[in-house]
């Protein structure tokens, strides 16, 4: 039930406070991001950093809540974020409420039990992702190249750090 009170809300958002006019310019980016999003989600399958876990409904699994926070809530979030970044002076202020805000409402969903953090993942680690997520955003929105060539080592990064069979490699 929480996910359709989450959408919801989203909705709300989507209608107060994007630019719909706009939506193309973001368009290449959320496709960046669901596309990101849902090969985390293929690699990882068997081996999950965090997943998302319904308690009320028990045909809700963690793949129907990520399809959901991906082609529902995602899109959403992003346009607002590119849509309202500031200019200079007040972006990292901007981007750090983002961050915190993102950290917040996992942290609230983990003391609900509807997001589980395995396999060595924890807060913090989601913050640091966090940053360098939203950083990344904001860099392929301005440059899509760009955006996608600093990924490529990060994602080499998380994978080494938290994939079990490339450490069985070593």
């Amino acid at each position: 039930m929480y996910l359709f009170l989450v959408v919801g809300i989203y909705i709300l958002f989507a209608k107060i406070f994007v630019d719909w006019n706009r939506w193309r310019e973001f368009y290449p980016t959320i496709q960046f991001y669901i596309i990101c999003n849902l090969l985390y989600n293929f690699v990882f399958y068997q081996h999950t950093l965090w997943r998302y876990k319904a308690v009320t409904l028990p045909w809700l699994n963690h793949t129907l809540i990520e399809i959901t926070f991906s082609f529902f809530i995602i899109p959403v979030v992003l346009i607002i974020y590119l849509q309202y970044y500031p200019r200079r002076k007040k972006r990292f202020i901007y981007m750090g409420v983002w961050i915190a805000y993102f950290s917040f409402i996992e942290v609230l969903f983990e003391k609900k039990g509807l997001f589980i953090y395995e396999n060595d993942w924890n807060v913090w680690w989601s913050t640091l992702f966090n940053l360098i997520t939203f950083s990344i955003i904001r860099i392929h929105y301005k440059d899509h190249l760009v955006g996608i060539l600093v990924s490529i080592p990060i994602v080499i990064i998380l994978l080494l750090f938290f994939h079990p069979s490339l450490h069985e490699l070593k």
